[in-house]
């Protein structure tokens, strides 16, 4: 018996958006639109959720959206800060998946089907995800859970912001019977007008046609149609990369001005990461400690050693690395630690363990 599929799709709530007001106070609880200025022919790259109250959306003209909403804010796109952001995200959901496919810089697949943390419980894994995303980043983000990634997809945007929607094995083609044409993945305003034109409302309507006559009118994109409205979806979340180090950091509830306490929040966090260098039988040569100040200003600082790193060799170099920062003078509100330079590379791509059953709720 082969496991069932649990997959979460993770989207953050308007990321450009959300970051720009997280690093700028002054912009909170405003209309913010990020991308081009009211007088230039730029579009909407993303809005908070006060300026989409005035019907601002992505991809509108940036001078419309200065008529509906005169008195937002714009700003031009960080993309460096973006992608940043972006990254730290990811090293959060390969803490959980077994596959990662990143789909934009905001929002991503990830299989948990043989994940063991929290029993297996895709649902609990992806609240963990969103709460070390808010931890770590102070970012909101969604999340759908399911056994396909059309229904992951769909639930990610059920509940936003800061959702987290579940549909269930057995409720799947329930759920897409009553779904609206619009609302669905990989339809877009063309085909659902078209759609429309053939008596194609919802989920239900186009589940009564056939595969043949989909096909006919659809092309290729007909047998998806016909697999999707009975919630049907057996493409995988497929990922590769080459882990170049392995880390942790933590985001702390208050900024710490304190040296010694933040040695010791380094020690903690060497000691998880040198446990997970032992699991996967890797030595590492490069230690990198990583810090970012009150201010949200950042920097990393590494030493590579002429042997492999040991506990005693992180317990000498946390202080001297720290000491090269600006800690001590500037409140600090997160660190991290990393190891890399390992022996041999590392390639995170699991094969699924297919002869094993699995009867873990979601």
């Amino acid at each position: 018996m082969t496991r069932q599929r649990k997959i979460i799709h993770v989207d953050m709530d308007a990321f450009f958006a959300s970051v720009e007001q997280r690093d700028h106070p002054d912009y909170r609880g405003k209309p913010l639109i990020v991308g081009g200025q009211p007088d230039s022919r730029g579009v909407v790259a993303a809005c908070s959720y006060e300026a989409r109250k005035f019907g601002i959306h992505s991809a509108m003209p940036c001078s419309r959206a200065y008529r509906l909403c005169p008195q937002a804010i714009f700003v031009k796109p960080r993309f460096d800060a973006y992608r940043e952001v972006s990254q730290q995200i990811r090293d959060i959901f390969w803490r959980y998946a077994s596959e990662v496919e990143p789909l934009s810089l905001d929002e991503a697949y990830l299989d948990v089907t043989y994940t063991e943390d929290f029993n297996g419980s895709a649902t609990l894994i992806a609240k963990a995800i969103k709460q070390d995303i808010l931890q770590e980043t102070n970012l909101y983000a969604s999340a759908g859970v399911s056994y396909n990634k059309f229904l992951a997809k769909i639930a990610s945007d059920m509940d936003k912001p800061n959702g987290l929607y579940v549909i269930l094995p057995q409720q799947g083609e329930a759920f897409v019977s009553e779904l609206a044409i619009g609302k669905f993945h990989g339809i877009g305003p063309a085909t659902e007008a078209k759609m429309k034109q053939l008596g194609i409302a919802t989920g239900y309507d186009l589940r009564q046609k056939s595969e043949a006559e989909l096909t006919e009118r659809f092309g290729k994109s007909g047998q998806y149609y016909f697999n999707i409205a009975r919630a049907i979806d057996e493409r995988p979340v497929r990922s590769t990369r080459i882990r170049k180090s392995l880390g942790k950091e933590t985001t702390f509830s208050h900024d710490i001005l304190s040296v010694p306490e933040l040695t010791a929040k380094l020690s903690d966090l060497a000691d998880i990461v040198l446990e997970s260098l032992a699991k996967q039988n890797l030595k590492a040569r490069t230690v990198t400690v990583k810090v970012k100040y009150s201010d949200f200003q950042q920097v990393t600082r590494a030493q590579t050693l002429e042997h492999s790193i040991a506990s005693a060799d992180l317990n000498e170099w946390i202080p001297k690395l720290l000491a090269r920062t600006e800690a001590g003078q500037k409140a600090v509100r997160l660190v991290g630690l990393s190891l890399s330079g390992f022996d041999v590379p590392v390639i995170e791509k699991v094969q699924p363990q297919l002869d094993l059953a699995f009867c873990d709720p979601f």
